[in-house]
């Protein structure tokens, strides 16, 4: 019998019973397409996740105080992020930029918005941290060194307070004090899908700590390298200025978590955004092999499920497998026609799960816009198909191995 006339055959025993036959391939639909789906949902939230931190610049560290609440000060001041700028002892330092931070509400005409961070800093900020322009203009170094209240908002921050005004010149209140709007940042992509990248202000540094925070401590200092390569190098020397600086012993080390505490601890930590890319994008990795492996189980019940209706099905043929082998059809004939009935709903449901999988990757997914991975498709319907053929070769050989004489007295 040629392969033509088996797949026919095996197209006829699948089309006998629709009902049964469709609901095999819905285990394998179900399996496939959450397979497919997970692993996209988990690739879309590492891709997320590095567009966040890419965003803020890869050769950027930040440098901040390890002080819980209720205990010393940090020890981070604006001498301090001044000395990070040394071209002799930090050659591969290219700006730093010391910030204060508050949580005011802003106010015009009215019109209040609480603001997730309103900044203090140098004008090096912007360009360290990766936030470029949509309208107006930065403030500048004279800016800073005269305390001029100006301020940058955040593309969420103007669009609350001015709707389709103009912005630029226009003046806010904040803390009590009037601030000048100068310029208003560039969108940022919102992808992490936990907060607003552009629910924030920047001022300069000197009038934020008059009008918010007072003259004390910096919160923290944002450190640019000259280039992505050159970020450890910057870190290590930045870490031997801040131990001469705080008078720190040799032995003493920054944390990279913000534990603080031990006796060996620097009361500051180091951020290195490139290090902490390739952290969370490995998390991000983890997770969607996790999501695939969990995904991967409903596969197997689906596997599990041919089996049993294939098993069923044998047992209602058994007197056609009896007549066949009685007219002569060989072992390899039966069996592999059992065969290609499974593996052709496990194709057929595995067809349908891609399909299911790429409409549902055009929604997002608890707040995370799925992006299908390739192979992860590729790998799903190879393995719907490895199931039809493992899954089906017990029932293929058990109406395989029937006895003519047995299978036509079957009732």
């Amino acid at each position: 019998m040629s392969l033509l006339e088996i797949l026919r055959f095996a197209g006829r025993g699948v089309a006998a019973n629709k009902l049964r036959s469709a609901l095999t391939m819905l285990g394998i639909l179900i399996g496939v397409a959450a397979v497919i789906l997970l692993v996209a949902v988990g690739n879309g939230s590492a891709q997320a996740v590095s567009r966040s931190i890419e965003a803020l610049g890869t050769n950027t560290i930040t440098v901040s105080s390890t002080a819980r609440a209720g205990a010393a000060s940090s020890p981070l001041t604006v001498d301090i992020a001044q000395s990070l700028q040394d071209p002799a002892l930090a050659p591969d330092v290219r700006a730093v930029s010391p910030v204060v931070s508050s949580a005011p509400t802003i106010t015009h005409a009215g019109t209040e918005h609480p603001v997730a961070q309103f900044l203090g800093t140098h004008p090096t900020y912007f360009g360290s941290s990766n936030s470029p322009l949509a309208a107006g203009a930065t403030f500048t170094d004279q800016d800073v060194a005269q305390g001029r209240r100006v301020v940058v908002l955040g593309r969420t921050v103007a669009t609350e307070l001015f709707a389709d005004t103009d912005p630029i010149g226009q003046q806010v209140t904040v803390g009590g004090a009037l601030f000048t709007v100068v310029g208003v940042l560039a969108e940022k992509s919102s992808s992490s899908g936990f907060s607003d990248p552009d629910d924030l202000a920047v001022a300069p540094l000197t009038a934020v700590q008059q009008a918010l925070t007072g003259y004390g401590p910096v919160n923290s200092i944002l450190v640019e390298a000259t280039g992505p390569d050159r970020v450890n190098a910057a870190q290590q020397q930045v870490t031997q200025i801040l131990n001469q600086r705080l008078k720190l012993p040799a032995g003493a080390a920054a944390t990279g978590r913000g534990g603080g505490g031990g006796a060996g601890a620097a009361p500051y930590r180091i951020q290195n955004a490139a290090q902490l890319l390739a952290t969370r994008t490995e998390t991000a990795q983890t997770f969607t092999v996790l999501l695939g492996t969990v995904a991967g189980i409903s596969l197997l019940v689906g596997g599990i499920g041919i089996t049993n209706i294939m098993l069923v099905t044998v047992t209602e043929r058994t007197r056609e497998i009896g007549i066949r082998k009685a007219l002569g059809a060989p072992r390899r004939t039966i069996l592999t026609q059992f065969l290609a009935e499974a593996t052709m709903l496990s194709v057929l449901g595995g067809g349908l799960g891609v399909a299911a999988a790429l409409i549902g990757s055009r929604f997002t997914i608890v707040g995370v816009q799925p992006v299908i991975v390739p192979s992860s498709v590729a790998l799903a319907l190879g393995v719907s198909v490895a199931i039809g053929l493992f899954f089906g070769s017990v029932p293929a050989s058990r109406a395989a191995g029937l006895r003519p004489i047995d299978a036509l007295r079957y009732e």
